[in-house]
């Protein structure tokens, strides 16, 4: 029988999170990053913003928000 492979969480480093964020969390870097952008959009009320603006929000968010969650997980000591 097969035997379940358990994730080594001890091995999980914040180096390639935040070479994703950098990357595909700031592009396009000119004029402002494609991130500060859409969260100004959207703190300004989001008007006019559309589901294709909420998708590419999304897409550069999601870096982010897996870097403040292994953040997180190693400040409480659960990595």
């Amino acid at each position: 029988m097969a035997e379940k492979k358990e994730i080594n969480r001890s091995n999980l480093s914040l180096g390639p999170v935040i070479l994703i964020c950098l990357t595909l969390g700031l592009m396009p870097f000119t004029p402002e990053p494609h991130i500060w952008g859409k969260i100004k959009w959207v703190a300004g009320g989001a008007h006019g913003m559309q589901m294709m603006d909420w998708f590419d929000l999304a897409l550069h968010g999601f870096p982010w928000v897996l870097l403040v969650r292994l953040i997180v997980l190693k400040i409480m000591g659960k990595i």
